[in-house]
């Protein structure tokens, strides 16, 4: 991975300079970070831009912090919000955590030379005084912090904006001062918080603090891809299911994907046959090569030639039959029932290669089992004990 490439594949900007990053960059070796609040527990695809953009700066020698916010993840980012987040508590803020850094290190690497650093930011903002939080927010006016685009959405259509949030920006920029970094990498919806940040380094630490943003993986609708949207694509899911997501993905967002999530540069102008190279180059960095052949082999099996996979989970039931809705909800690979039944009356359930959309259709169970298809990549065979 060579510079110019890091700072310009994927990157929407950087502040105040490219120029001036690259200065800091060719005098030697710089701290940067990318903070990640644990609102669910697990990455997903719009995580890794980010983590990749964090390793092509670990390969060029510099140190990477993956910070975890699990002290900013009690309140949660307010950005893009039209309404305040509900608030985690510390439990469950520990349990969505558990798994990040196993995660990130798909991308990152955080072992051998020059390895990545894990911290959390409540090693030091549950650690501030009063009197400390109040010489902080000094070194900004009401005016300035409610510049926020969504802040301004709200007032404007008679909603409230929670104290707590309203100083969610000071506290995320008060990590890149306790970390003292040169640099602060974030998709570009969180301009305004790092900007905050970049206030605070030059203010308590008189140095500049440089920001490059990332541009976002977003659907037709420009929305971002992500938990909060429904759309989003875990680093957690299988290798099956996460080669099929992203073949599901709209043909708009293949080009946008491809840019962001890899670094392939040789794409086919068939945009199906685009978008399988993107699927399996991104099940290859987060799974394995191998893992990435059997996904590639599997959706060929059974999207592009129509065979019902082997080796199925199988699920065994008491029943010898149900309803269509209650059998779709015991396979267990939706999470609840409404969405069961969204699913059957959008036709996404087939029953044996039959498109079933009635919710209340009586099921024969046979012991030898049936096959049922959920959405377009999940199969369950279902057997009566």
């Amino acid at each position: 991975m060579d510079v110019e490439t890091a700072l310009t594949r994927g990157v929407s900007e950087i502040l105040p300079s490219k120029k001036g990053l690259e200065s800091l960059m060719a005098k030697g070796k710089i701290t940067l970070y990318q903070g990640f609040d644990p609102s669910s527990p697990s990455l997903h695809l719009g995580n890794m831009i980010g983590l990749r953009k964090l390793a092509q700066f670990q390969s060029l020698g510099h140190k990477v912090i993956f910070l975890i916010g699990d002290f900013t993840g009690l309140i949660g980012d307010p950005t893009d919000k039209a309404a305040a987040r509900k608030k985690l508590t510390r439990k469950e803020i520990l349990e969505n955590l558990k798994e990040y850094k196993n995660q990130a290190g798909k991308i990152l690497k955080f072992e051998g030379a020059n390895a990545a650093e894990v911290k959390f930011n409540s090693t030091w903002l549950s650690k501030l005084t009063i009197e400390e939080f109040l010489d902080i927010t000094s070194h900004f006016t009401i005016s300035q912090l409610q510049e926020r685009d969504m802040f301004r959405e709200r007032l404007k259509a008679g909603k409230n904006v929670l104290v707590h949030e309203f100083l969610y920006p000071v506290l995320q920029g008060y990590d890149s001062v306790a970390m003292n970094v040169d640099l602060e990498i974030g998709g570009n919806d969180q301009l305004f918080n790092m900007f905050v940040g970049r206030t605070l380094v030059k203010a308590l630490k008189g140095k500049e603090k440089y920001v490059l943003t990332l541009k976002l993986l977003v659907d037709p609708t420009g929305k971002k891809m992500g938990k909060t949207e429904g759309n989003v694509i875990n680093l957690s899911d299988e290798p099956t299911d996460m080669y099929g997501k992203i073949m599901a993905l709209p043909d708009s967002v293949t080009e946008a994907a491809i840019d962001l999530l890899t670094d392939l540069t040789d794409i086919p102008k068939n945009p199906f046959d685009a978008k399988k190279k993107l699927s399996y180059d991104v099940v290859r960095q987060v799974h394995g090569e191998k893992e990435a052949q059997e996904a590639k082999v599997f959706f060929e099996k059974t999207f592009q030639k129509g065979e019902t996979p082997k080796n199925l989970r199988t699920v065994s039931l008491k029943e010898h039959s149900l309803p269509l809705l209650d059998l779709v909800f015991a396979t267990k690979e939706v999470p609840s029932r409404s969405e069961a039944k969204r699913l059957i009356l959008q036709g996404g359930i087939d029953v044996e290669e039959k498109t079933i959309n009635l919710p209340t259709q009586e099921i024969s169970i046979p012991k030898e089992g049936i096959v049922i298809k959920i959405g377009k990549i999940k199969f369950v065979q279902i057997k009566s004990k």
